[in-house]
C-alpha cells in the first residue's frame, strides 16, 4: 500500500481542491480512527468527508462494547499487539502538527494511518462474526454525521438568566446555612462529613444510618431516609443547602463551557454507553436534573438563538416500558398501549383488582417503580426499600404482576437463561452486549451479569430506536430543504431549534420520523412541546 502526508498548510489551492475532491468522493472507501471529530476539522477549513466505511473506535466499540476506553493506541496493542510510533500514542487522526519538513514526523504519522488500516481489515472479520457490519455502516457511522453537525451547531445560551439563577441560588444556599446553624445553636461545616456525623448522632441523638469506615454514612438517601423518619429541621435545610449548591456548582461549570458565540457546544460519544446510548460531556448535558423544580429551572438557561422562531422538545413517552412490551409479546400490556391506556393506571387496575378509575396515585406510584424495577432485577427485598413497604407486601405485589402478566415473567426469566447459553444479549437492531460472567462462579459477578441480561436488550433497543429517529430526521429536515436543526439528544427527547414558519412541518415530520423509527407490536408515542427556552419547550 502507498502512504502520503499532506501538510495542509502548504498546499496551494489547486492541490487543496484535489485533496477537496478525493475526500468527498462516495466511491473511494475510506476508514479511520475518529470520524466525528474529522467530520468537524474538516468542517473547520470548508472540507467535506465521504466514503467513510469504517471508525475504528466505533467498531472496535461494537466488538466489545464494555472496553473502558477504544483510544487507537490501546485497541491497536490489544488487538495486533502493535505499538503506535513515540510521540504519537495519545493523538488521534488531524490532531498533530508538525514543523514543515519534519520528515520522522510525517513517517510516524504514515505509521498511524498503517495502524488504523491494519485494525480496520482486523474488525472486519470481528464485526461480521457479531453481525455487526450492518449496524456500523447503517446505523452508527450515519450517527457520527449527525452528531457532528449538533456538536457545530451548539445551543444558544441566555447569560443573564443564568447570572440570575446563580444569584437566587447563592441566597437559598446562605438562608438554609443560617437555618441550619440555627436548628442547632452554632454554626457547622455543612460540607464535611466528619462535622456532621457529630451533629446528627452525638448532639441531636438522630438514629444511626449505615456503618461505613469512617462512622456513618451521611450520603444523600441516607439523610433523606432519616429526614423521613424524624423530620429534624436541621435536615430539611442540610438538604436544601446540598440541593442548591449543587446547582450551583452545574451552573458554573456550564457558564465555563460557553464559547464566543454564546453558544455551549457538548461532545458527545457512541462508544462509551456500553448499552448503545449516547453520552454527552465537556459538558454533560444528560445529568441536568428534571424531578425538582428547581432542577427544570436549569433549562431555562437554554433558548432560541436569534433568526430562529422556538425550540421544540420531542420525546418518547414511556419507550422502555414499550420495548418490554414489544420483547414480552404480554398481550395484556400491548392491548392496552394499543388502546391508549395509562400503563401504570391499566397495571394498577390489574393487580390490585380495582376499576382503573379508582386507581390511586399511591397506587400508580408503586406498579411505576416496580415495572421499571423488574427490568432491572429488582427484587422483592429491593421494591420494599424503594417503596418503604414491608418484604412480604413486596413479594405479594410483585407475584399478583406476575400472575397478571405471565408472558413479561416469562420473557425476564428467558432472556437470562438465553444470554447464558448464547454468551451475550441482544437489541431489536441485533445489537450484542457480551457477558461472560453469566457463568462465573462468583456470585456476585454473576448476578450483576444477570441484571446487565435483563436491562440490556430494553435500554439498547431505546437506543437503537432513537438513533433511527436522529437519521430520519436529519434527512428529511434536509430533503425538504428546512432550515431548522437537531441541538441536543438527551436519552430519549430531542431539541430542535424551529426557523420561523417552519414549525407546522417539522412537527409533522419529527412525529412521523420518531413514531416511524421501529416496527413494535405497540405504538411508539411522541411528547412534543415547544418555547422560546428548553424549559418551557418541555412543559
Amino acid at each position: 500500500d502507498a502512504a502520503v502526508y499532506i501538510d495542509l498548510a502548504a498546499q496551494d489551492a489547486a492541490a487543496e481542491n484535489v485533496l477537496a475532491d478525493w475526500l468527498r468522493d462516495k466511491d473511494i472507501p475510506k476508514v479511520m480512527h475518529g470520524y466525528k471529530a474529522a467530520l468537524k476539522a474538516l468542517s473547520s477549513r470548508g472540507l467535506g468527508l465521504e466514503g467513510v466505511v469504517d471508525d475504528t473506535s466505533i467498531s472496535g466499540y461494537l466488538i466489545q462494547p464494555d472496553r473502558r476506553t477504544y483510544d487507537l493506541a490501546e485497541l491497536a496493542q490489544h488487538h495486533l499487539n502493535v505499538g503506535l510510533p513515540s510521540g504519537t500514542a495519545k493523538a488521534g487522526q488531524l490532531e498533530l502538527a508538525f514543523d514543515d519538513g519534519d520528515a520522522a514526523a510525517a513517517g510516524a504519522l504514515v505509521q498511524v494511518a498503517a495502524v488504523v488500516q491494519a485494525l480496520s481489515r482486523y474488525f472486519d472479520s470481528e464485526l461480521a462474526e457479531r453481525k455487526a457490519a450492518d449496524l456500523l455502516a447503517t446505523l452508527e457511522l450515519p450517527v457520527s454525521r449527525v452528531l457532528a453537525d449538533m456538536e457545530l451547531a451548539g445551543i444558544a445560551i441566555d447569560m443573564q438568566r443564568m447570572d440570575e439563577q446563580l444569584a437566587d441560588l447563592a441566597k437559598v444556599i446562605d438562608n438554609a446555612q443560617e437555618l441550619a446553624f440555627a436548628a442547632i445553636g452554632h454554626e457547622v461545616n455543612l460540607g464535611s462529613p466528619k462535622q456532621l456525623q457529630t451533629v446528627l448522632f452525638e448532639e441531636l441523638q438522630l438514629p444511626k444510618t449505615k456503618k461505613i469506615k469512617s462512622g456513618y454514612t451521611t450520603d444523600a438517601a441516607s439523610l433523606k431516609n432519616l429526614l423521613e423518619k424524624t423530620g429534624h429541621e436541621f435536615l430539611v435545610q442540610l438538604m436544601a443547602h446540598r440541593e442548591s449548591s449543587k446547582l450551583r456548582q452545574m451552573l458554573e461549570s456550564l457558564k465555563k463551557s460557553v464559547t464566543e458565540d454564546g453558544r455551549i457546544h457538548t461532545t458527545y460519544a457512541q462508544n462509551v454507553a456500553a448499552t448503545g446510548r449516547i453520552s454527552s460531556n465537556n459538558p454533560n448535558l444528560q445529568n441536568i436534573p428534571i424531578r425538582s423544580e428547581e432542577g427544570r429551572r436549569v433549562r431555562g438557561i437554554f433558548v432560541v438563538s436569534e433568526g430562529y422562531e422556538c425550540l421544540l422538545s420531542a420525546d418518547y413517552s414511556q419507550i422502555e416500558m414499550r420495548i418490554m412490551a414489544h420483547l414480552s409479546g404480554d398481550a395484556g400490556l400491548i392491548q392496552a398501549y394499543k388502546d391508549g391506556e395509562d400503563l401504570h393506571r391499566f397495571v394498577g387496575s390489574n393487580i390490585f383488582h380495582v376499576p382503573t378509575d379508582q386507581v390511586t396515585s399511591a397506587m400508580r406510584s408503586k406498579v411505576k417503580a416496580m415495572s421499571y424495577g423488574l427490568a432491572y432485577g429488582l427484587t422483592s427485598f429491593g421494591l420494599s426499600k424503594q417503596l418503604e413497604i414491608s418484604v412480604d407486601e413486596a413479594r405479594t405485589l410483585m407475584k399478583e404482576y406476575f400472575d397478571r402478566f405471565g408472558a413479561v415473567r416469562d420473557y425476564l426469566r428467558g432472556v437470562v437463561d438465553q444470554a447464558r447459553i448464547d454468551g451475550y444479549t441482544a437489541t431489536i437492531e441485533g445489537r450484542r452486549r457480551y457477558l461472560p460472567d453469566l457463568t462465573s462462579t462468583d456470585r456476585q459477578l454473576r448476578e450483576n451479569a444477570e441484571r446487565i441480561a435483563l436491562n440490556s436488550p430494553i435500554q439498547g433497543s431505546a437506543a437503537d430506536i432513537i438513533k433511527r429517529a436522529m437519521l430520519g430526521v436529519h434527512s428529511e429536515l434536509a430533503a425538504q430543504g428546512l432550515k431548522s436543526r437537531m441541538l441536543l439528544q438527551v436519552h430519549d427527547e430531542l431539541v430542535l431549534e424551529v426557523a420561523a414558519g417552519e414549525r407546522e412541518a417539522v412537527e409533522k415530520l419529527l412525529t412521523g420520523q420518531m413514531a416511524g423509527a421501529a416496527d413494535l407490536s405497540v405504538p411508539l408515542e411522541v411528547q412534543i412541546g415547544v418555547g422560546p427556552s428548553w424549559y418551557d419547550a418541555g412543559h
